[in-house]
């Protein structure tokens, strides 16, 4: 099993102390903007949560969800997930998982080993490549309208192209309030069968605003959203712009 702890190593370039000879012709590189193909709204929701420049610079991300450690690489969404009892993760080519105790992971590894990563690193995972963008009609909760954009994926990105979100903003602080999202894993095909989540509270990780808790809705009887008892906590987030080793995203010998 490997460590549940991060040793993070940071590498200090230096500079080399000799000059370029005067006569020699310095070479200027045009480096051109990456064009952004969100919409504007939302590009306000990023900058309320630390900014997406800023995100992009972070190349490792961990957090804590009960006892299951959650570690990512950002760039390559290499995963992996440790427990005392079990871990699964993604090593860039493929998906794997280890028991620690026989019958201990009742999850299937291919669904569950980025589900978390995805909830968790909201809304800025919104902004990947390959993401078709829609504005849909305000989401109204409790007297508050929220705005929302509709996210689908173009054909053959990622394990479930079909999955579709829905994030609600609120209106005067762009924070990220509601998460609306369906789940083809199984099924592989389109559905209007949403689920939602309330982003209850977040926390600020070095100028980061990323979700504390949050929870999921039903609707009533009478139609409304209502709490269900599933809520998750988040805990001991970890941000760092250090590069893991690719071996620690790897399968643990058995």
């Amino acid at each position: 099993m490997k460590r549940i702890f991060l040793v993070l190593i940071v590498i200090v370039a230096v500079s080399c102390k000799n000059e370029p000879k005067k006569d020699a012709k310095q070479v200027v590189k045009k480096v051109e903007d990456k064009k952004e193909n969100f919409p504007t709204e939302l590009g306000k929701v990023f900058e309320a949560h630390g900014g997406i420049d800023a995100w992009r610079k972070i190349q490792t991300l961990s957090f804590n969800k009960e006892d299951e450690v959650h570690t990512s690489d950002l760039h390559s969404r290499k995963i992996v997930v440790n427990t005392p009892k079990y871990s699964l993760g993604f090593d860039g080519k493929e998906i794997w998982s280890l028991e620690e105790v026989k019958g201990s992971l009742k999850r299937d590894p291919a669904f569950y080993y980025n589900l978390y990563f995805y909830f968790y690193a909201m809304p800025f995972v919104l902004a990947d490549d390959g993401i078709i963008y829609e504005k849909v009609d305000d989401f109204l909760f409790e007297e508050t309208s929220y705005p929302g954009y509709k996210i689908s994926y173009k054909a053959n990105v990622g394990t479930s192209p079909d999955d579709n979100y829905i994030v609600y903003y609120n209106p005067e602080t762009y924070k990220m309030e509601w998460l609306a999202y369906t789940v083809t894993f199984r099924s592989k095909s389109p559905t209007d069968n949403y689920k939602y989540i309330r982003y209850n509270s977040w926390e600020n990780v070095s100028g980061f605003i990323l979700p504390n808790q949050i929870t999921w809705y039903k609707k009533d009887k009478e139609n409304k959203f209502v709490p269900t008892t599933k809520i998750v906590d988040f805990k001991l987030p970890l941000i760092s712009q250090a590069k893991l080793a690719d071996s620690f995203y790897t399968k643990p010998t058995e």
